[in-house]
C-alpha cells in the first residue's frame, strides 16, 4: 500500500484544516509518486528550493566573507561590478534562454526533430555570438566614457566584461537544463558551483599574497566563472546528445528572434527591476553605502528564493499544458504554483525579519544600518510572491508582448521614485521605490494573467469557478 499524505490528513485532522492543506499534501503525494507531469514540475521546484536554500547559505557565507576581507569600500566596487555584469550577461541571450523553455518542449511533443536539434545549437551558438559583441561595446563604452567614471571603478569594469559571454552561455545551457526539468543540472552551476569557485579563488589568492580589493575579487569570480561554464557545457552536451539521435537540423531563426524578443523584454525589464535599486545607489552613493544596501538585499535573498525556485520548475510545465490546450487543467496548476510560492515566502519573510539584525552583523558593524530597510523590502516581496510566477504563465503562454510591456511600466515607476527618493531620503529612498514598484508589478500581473487567460492568480482570491459557486 502505497503512503498517501493526504489520506492521512483527512484521517487525522479536522475537517476544514484538511482541507486547507489538501493541495500541498496533494503536490507532496505527486512528487513521491513521480506519477504525472505535474509531479514532475513539483518535484523540480522542490529539488530548485532545497538548490535555492543552499545556495543561500553559501552567498550568504561568501558574501560576509568578502566583505570582512576588503572592508565596505571595496566589496562596494565589486558588488557593483559584478551586479551588472550578471545583468548584462543575462540580457546578451537576447531571450533565447527562456524561448528554449517554451521551444523544447513543443517541438518533442509534436515529433519535431529536425527544429529540435536545430535550435539546441543555435541558441548557443547565438548566445555566445551576440554577448562577445555586447562585450565589445562594453570595453569601447567605458573607454569612451573613462573620464566620467569613478577612477576606482574603470579597471574592475574592463575586467568585468570578460566574464560576459560564459554568463550568458551558462544562462542558455540553464535554460535548455529548465526546457528538459533537469533541476540539478539547470541550477548548481550558478547557485552551487560557481559562488564556492570565487570563494575558493579569492580566498587562495589572498593567501598566494594578492591585495584584497575589488580587483582580486572579480578576477576571482572571472577565474569562477570561466571554469564553471565550461563544466556545464561539457555536461549539458553530453546529455542531450545522449537523449536525442543525430540527425538533420532545421533552422527557423527568424520566427526564434521573434518569439525570442519580447521575452527579451520582459528579462530584460525584469533583471533591470530587480536589481535596479543597487544600480540606482551605486549611481548616487559611494560603495560603503553600495555595500550596505547589497548586503541588505542579500540578506533577503533567503525570502526571494522560493519564488525563484518555483519559477524554475514550473515554466515548462505551463508550456506543455499549453500545447494540450486544456484550460481548465492550466487554470488549476497556475493557481497552485501561486500558492506553492506564497506560504514559503511569508514564512521565510517571518524569519529574516526576526533574524536579519544578528545577520547583518556578520559582515561587519557598520552593515547592521541596513536592518530597518528589511521591513519595507519584505513587503515588495511577498506581494510579488502572492501572484506566484504570473510572467512565466504569460510568456509560456504567447503573451509576452503583453507581459513586456507590464515589466517596463513597473521599471519606468522604479527608476522614477529611485532619482526622486534616494538624494533625499538615502537607502531609505531605494527600499521604499523597490517596495512600491514590486507591489504595482504583482497587481498589474494578476490583472494581465485575468484579462489575457481568465486565471484568478492571486492566493486571496478564490478562482471564478469558486467565485461563481
Amino acid at each position: 500500500m502505497r503512503f498517501s499524505a493526504a489520506t492521512t490528513a483527512e484521517r487525522l485532522l479536522p475537517e476544514r484544516l484538511a482541507l486547507r492543506a489538501r493541495p500541498l499534501l496533494g503536490l507532496i503525494d505527486s512528487v513521491l509518486s513521480g506519477a504525472d507531469a505535474r509531479g514532475e514540475a513539483g518535484r523540480m521546484s522542490l529539488i530548485a528550493f532545497f538548490i535555492r536554500i543552499v545556495n543561500a547559505v553559501i552567498a550568504f557565507v561568501s558574501q560576509v566573507l568578502l566583505a570582512r576581507w576588503m572592508g565596505s569600500f571595496e566589496y562596494g566596487i565589486f558588488v557593483l561590478v559584478w551586479v551588472t555584469m550578471v545583468i548584462v550577461g543575462n540580457l546578451s541571450c537576447l531571450g533565447f534562454h527562456t524561448s528554449i523553455i517554451r521551444f523544447i518542449p513543443e517541438y518533442r511533443q509534436k515529433g519535431r526533430l529536425a527544429e529540435l536539434r536545430g535550435i539546441l545549437l543555435a541558441s548557443r551558438l547565438f548566445v555566445l555570438i551576440a554577448s562577445t559583441i555586447v562585450a565589445a561595446i562594453g570595453a569601447a563604452g567605458i573607454w569612451l566614457f573613462a573620464p566620467a567614471i569613478e577612477s576606482y571603478y574603470v579597471v574592475p569594469f574592463y575586467l568585468g566584461i570578460v566574464c560576459l559571454p560564459m554568463i550568458s552561455l551558462s544562462d542558455a545551457l540553464q535554460g535548455i537544463s529548465r526546457a528538459n526539468a533537469w533541476a540539478i543540472s539547470a541550477l548548481s552551476p550558478t547557485y552551487l558551483i560557481r559562488p564556492v569557485l570565487i570563494l575558493v579563488f579569492m580566498g587562495g589568492s589572498l593567501l598566494a599574497g594578492f591585495q584584497p580589493c575589488a580587483v582580486t575579487a572579480i578576477i576571482a569570480a572571472i577565474m569562477a566563472t570561466y571554469a564553471t561554464t565550461i563544466i556545464q557545457l561539457v555536461s549539458v552536451t553530453g546529455r542531450v546528445d545522449r537523449r536525442l539521435e543525430p540527425g538533420p537540423r532545421t533552422f527557423l531563426l527568424r520566427q526564434w528572434i521573434l518569439v525570442s524578443m519580447p521575452i527579451f523584454l520582459v528579462e530584460s525589464f525584469f533583471f533591470l527591476l530587480t536589481n535596479a535599486d543597487v544600480l540606482m545607489v551605486g549611481r548616487f552613493m559611494p560603495p560603503d553605502q553600495v555595500a550596505v544596501y547589497f548586503a541588505t538585499v542579500k540578506t533577503l535573498a533567503l525570502v526571494h528564493f522560493v519564488y525563484f525556485a518555483v519559477k524554475a520548475g514550473v515554466a515548462q510545465r505551463y508550456a506543455s499544458i499549453t500545447h494540450t490546450g486544456d484550460t481548465e487543467l492550466l487554470s488549476a496548476f497556475a493557481r497552485e504554483t501561486a500558492s506553492w510560492t506564497f506560504w514559503p515566502s511569508l514564512a521565510m519573510a517571518v524569519a529574516v525579519l526576526l533574524l536579519g539584525k544578528p545577520m547583518l552583523s556578520l559582515f561587519g558593524p557598520e552593515f547592521v544600518a541596513g536592518y530597518p530597510l528589511l521591513f519595507v523590502l519584505v513587503g515588495g516581496v511577498v506581494a510579488r510572491a502572492a501572484v506566484g510566477p504570473a510572467e512565466s504563465l504569460l510568456t509560456m503562454t504567447g503573451n509576452q508582448n503583453v507581459c513586456a510591456m507590464v515589466y517596463a511600466l513597473a521599471l519606468s515607476l522604479n527608476i522614477a521614485l529611485n532619482f526622486i527618493l534616494i538624494p533625499e531620503f538615502g537607502l531609505w529612498g531605494a527600499a521604499i521605490a523597490t517596495a512600491i514598484a514590486m507591489a504595482f508589478e504583482a497587481l498589474a500581473l494578476s490583472f494581465t494573467v485575468w484579462r489575457r487567460l481568465g486565471i484568478v492568480m492571486l492566493v486571496f482570491l478564490p478562482s471564478s469557478h469558486e467565485a461563481r459557486g
